[in-house]
């Protein structure tokens, strides 16, 4: 089956605009906020919303970092490969910061949690909270929540969510790729004992 798109470019700019204006909403103008992108493809939409931000309130200077989180993972120890690190670019401290972590979907939790152990490392900051672009609220395994969610998706956790860049992939989109005929067949048994 073909991919089903849940953003498409317009909707994807408008997506982010908006997580823009709820931004300002909440915290004026950003002035002792700091947006920090979760490496690998958390940082390709914090440096969007960053772009967008300025663009909207009209100032260049905003606390900006992006953060490795790859030997803070649960699953670091249990790879069959050594995995590769990404760049981790924090300038500044953050402590007293309200930091908004921000990462492009948010499907169990793990990568937020080993977010939140990697920024300990920078400072204490009064408060934490997440902006995500795809929320996949029904496959959680750790208690987390975005304060900023672009888009809520329901699927099954043998569906994929990908989002694509036009900076990486050639065009902004998001899309639903289908399980395979197993994970389906499994997923249709599910739901016909759920309406038992």
């Amino acid at each position: 089956m073909k991919p089903v798109t849940i953003l498409d470019p317009k909707a994807f700019g408008l997506t982010i605009t908006r997580l823009c204006h709820q931004l300002i909403e909440d915290h004026g103008d950003l002035s002792g906020v700091a947006i920090i992108g979760l490496q690998p493809r958390g940082v390709l939409l914090a440096r969007r919303l960053r772009t967008e931000l300025a663009r909207i309130i009209g100032r260049e200077e905003l606390a900006y970092g992006e953060l490795d989180i790859t030997f803070h993972r649960d699953d670091f120890r249990h790879r069959t490969s050594l995995p590769s690190p990404s760049a981790t670019d924090i300038d500044f401290t953050l402590d007293g910061r309200r930091v908004v972590l921000v990462d492009d979907v948010l499907f169990t939790g793990r990568t937020i949690r080993a977010g939140l152990d990697a920024l300990l490392a920078f400072g204490r900051p009064a408060s934490v909270q997440l902006l995500v672009l795809i929320d996949r609220r029904f496959s959680r395994q750790v208690p987390i929540q975005a304060e900023y969610v672009g888009k809520w998706v329901d699927s099954i956790a043998d569906e994929r969510v990908s989002v694509e860049w036009k900076e990486s992939d050639g065009r902004d989109q998001v899309l639903l790729h289908p399980a395979a005929r197993e994970g389906r067949a499994a997923g249709r048994s599910l739901n016909a004992a759920s309406d038992l």
